[in-house]
């Protein structure tokens, strides 16, 4: 629901900043904000199946860890661990299948950027050339940092892992 709420509000001052319309600002929120979120969850869904078997609170518990790199600090999450980041591991992969998509609609939104540049108001080119930022981030800054999250939930995967070494030998 956040994500989606987040990604409706961001491109209904997408919609607000090209039209000046509030009526399409709120179509925008109402419409993407629910399409994405659920394409969101459903994704996740995919990915990580096991999350469904998780308390609200140990599959955040179970996502904070992961993404910081951290301990679960309970054996009993350890599982659940490895599985949201063999998950993660899936999601990234089909990520790298999704770049030329990527490429593609940049390409198309520089184009848009230029005839709203030479043909259009100020404010039309304002906003194309943010939507070409928005691209230019998705190509450059958010590979880097998606890399990061998955070097952080690699280390915790191999500390649970090792919990679940210690929670299954013998003796214990």
């Amino acid at each position: 629901m956040i994500i989606g709420l987040s990604a409706g509000v961001f491109f209904g001052a997408f919609v607000l900043a090209e039209s000046e319309s509030w009526v399409g600002a709120a179509a925008a929120v109402l419409v993407l904000g629910p399409f994405y979120g659920i394409r969101v969850a459903r994704r996740m869904g995919r990915v990580w199946p096991g999350a469904e078997d998780l308390d609200p609170a140990d599959r955040a518990a179970v996502v904070r860890a992961a993404r910081r790199g951290e301990d679960i600090g309970d054996a009993r999450l350890a599982p659940a661990v490895v599985d949201y980041c063999n998950g993660l591991r899936t999601a990234r992969e089909h990520d790298r299948l999704l770049l030329w998509v990527v490429l593609v609609l940049t390409g198309l939104a520089v184009a848009l950027a230029l005839i709203d540049t030479f043909s259009g108001s100020t404010r039309e080119a304002w906003v194309s050339w943010l939507f070409v930022l928005f691209f230019l981030v998705e190509l450059t800054w958010w590979p880097r940092r998606k890399a990061r999250v998955m070097s952080r939930a690699e280390q915790a995967e191999r500390l649970a892992r090792v919990a679940l070494r210690h929670r299954n030998s013998p003796g214990d």
